[in-house]
């Protein structure tokens, strides 16, 4: 009875923190409802038994990724006037596209079926609880079963980044730059300079 009323509060608490997200017109509201739902999935995981999914819902996207949002919304000064005019401008495009969305994703549920095993597909990579926890099972299927495909991610990840980097970077000839090496070999007696200022001469 108690899973099943905390099954009902997180997951409505989920969708309809999801929707405000969506629909709230302030974005640092939007933001603080996005962690509210990433609080709500944890809980789902949690009943579901996979507490280190959990943890890393509630440690990677609340303590990371969704405060940098809500740094970034609050540092940014941003028109929202300016936005919402413009919002008005393509509104028809926007739900045009919006309901062709729509229509497929009917079509696609509408032509859904379930294979007769698939239950049992979906358990098979996962051992009982008395051969192993879900952390431990979890880490065999990523770096033991997987670990490959793990490492290539991890590369397309990595490549994103620098690329991202490599594209934004941008050098302006009117800042002067640390030349940390020309630093490093400078001559002190070059670098500096004594002087011998008089009592009352000042400088």
């Amino acid at each position: 009875m108690i899973t099943a009323l905390a099954f009902y509060v997180f997951a409505i608490t989920a969708v309809g923190a999801g929707l405000l997200v969506v629909l709230s017109r302030n974005p640092v509201h939007s933001v603080l409802w996005l962690i509210l739902a990433f609080f709500s999935a944890a809980g789902l995981f949690i009943l579901m038994g996979a507490e280190y999914i959990a943890m890393l819902l509630a440690i990677v996207y609340v303590g990371a990724v969704a405060v940098l949002f809500l740094f970034v919304v609050m540092k940014l000064d941003v028109d929202f006037t300016e936005l919402k005019g413009g919002m008005a401008k393509h509104m028809p495009m926007g739900l045009l596209i919006g309901v062709i969305l729509l229509m497929e994703l009917g079509m696609v549920f509408g032509h859904w079926t379930f294979a007769g095993d698939a239950q049992a597909l979906r358990q098979s990579p996962t051992p009982s609880l008395e051969d192993a926890h879900n952390t431990q099972a979890l880490g065999a299927l990523i770096y033991t079963d997987y670990i490959y495909l793990f490492q290539a991610a991890g590369l397309i990840l990595l490549v994103a980044m620098i690329g991202a980097i490599v594209l934004t970077l941008r050098h302006r000839v009117d800042i002067k730059r640390q030349n940390v090496m020309a630093q490093m070999h400078r001559d002190p007696a070059t670098a500096m300079e004594v002087v011998d200022v008089k009592p009352g001469q000042g400088l």
